[in-house]
């Protein structure tokens, strides 16, 4: 089981959900995170793949879906966001590789990659794959970190950063973290199958100062006001994009949910571990977590 793909970031035993959100002073980007997500979700759903899921900070904000699977690297930000979230049918949570999503085709009719490409040194291939998973005319909604934003080019523009903001090449400025042009990301869609619909610019006072001296509720406000000019030009931190997909074939039918990502061979049954018949891979289930991570020999 040693199939080469790109490299994972991997939050195995990482506290990220306290120290960055809980403690982090970050209120104000889950802020207008949320509000962003509230203006691009569909009105409801059966389906969500909510892709680099973590602790769950985002699930319960796709309420008007039946169930969601939450899907991320990470066994330990995963039973994080079972603790967080309570047991629940509408959740399944699988450990698993973006670039080889254990999901039969067009199985979500919703999905969402939130601060997760970001992570990504191939993300046209994980495009790709959310792509392949979802049904036709499903609703995708991408977060991505913008390197062409204001503070990125008046840097440049004043000589204090050698990397150019204007480029279409991603900018990697620590290990597995990634800025990218909008232009690229627009090109990467298009060229998996999607279609973009609206795109939300959003953190437009992401400054310790002003989120310290201005209170919280107008910083939002103010960001929600401007969040609507993402149709016009990209120049914050993050962006946000909602797609539809372009894909012609049906959705998936009956009630599998899982393949090998192996073989590709659907794998029928839920509850326990899962055997591909076609290959012999065994897929365990524990603590209620799917595990279909591909370990090197």
């Amino acid at each position: 089981m040693s199939e080469q793909t790109p490299p994972i970031c991997d939050y195995e035993g990482s506290d990220y959900q306290q120290s960055f959100w809980d403690f982090g002073g970050r209120a104000y980007e889950d802020a207008v995170e949320a509000l962003a997500l509230r203006r691009l979700l569909p009105a409801g759903g059966d389906f969500m793949l909510e892709l680099g899921a973590g602790a769950g900070r985002n699930t319960r904000r796709y309420l008007h879906y039946q169930r969601v699977a939450l899907v991320d690297y990470s066994r330990t930000q995963l039973l994080q966001a079972q603790a967080h979230l309570g047991e629940s049918d509408r959740y399944l949570f699988v450990a698993a590789d973006v670039y080889r999503l254990p999901f039969v085709d067009g199985r979500f009719d919703g999905a969402t990659m939130i601060r997760t490409l970001h992570h990504m040194a191939e993300p046209a291939l994980a495009l790709s794959q959310v792509y392949r998973a979802m049904a036709p005319g499903g609703v995708f909604i991408l977060e991505f970190a913008n390197k062409h934003n204001l503070k990125a080019i008046l840097r440049y523009m004043l000589g204090r950063q050698a990397w150019s903001p204007f480029t279409q090449d991603p900018i990697e400025f620590a290990a597995l973290n990634f800025d990218f042009h909008p232009k690229a990301i627009w090109r990467d869609l298009r060229a998996a199958g999607f279609t973009v619909e609206k795109i939300l610019t959003v953190s437009h006072f992401r400054v310790n100062a002003l989120k310290r001296l201005i209170p919280l509720r107008i910083l939002v406000g103010l960001d929600g006001l401007l969040q609507p000019t993402g149709r016009l030009w990209q120049v914050t931190p993050s962006v946000f994009v909602r797609a539809h997909s372009d894909a012609a074939c049906q959705g998936a039918a009956g009630e599998v949910i899982f393949k090998c990502p192996l073989c590709h061979a659907a794998i029928p049954g839920m509850g326990y571990d899962l055997i591909c018949d076609a290959c012999g891979a065994l897929w365990p289930y524990q603590d209620g977590i799917y595990d279909f991570r591909i370990k090197a020999d």
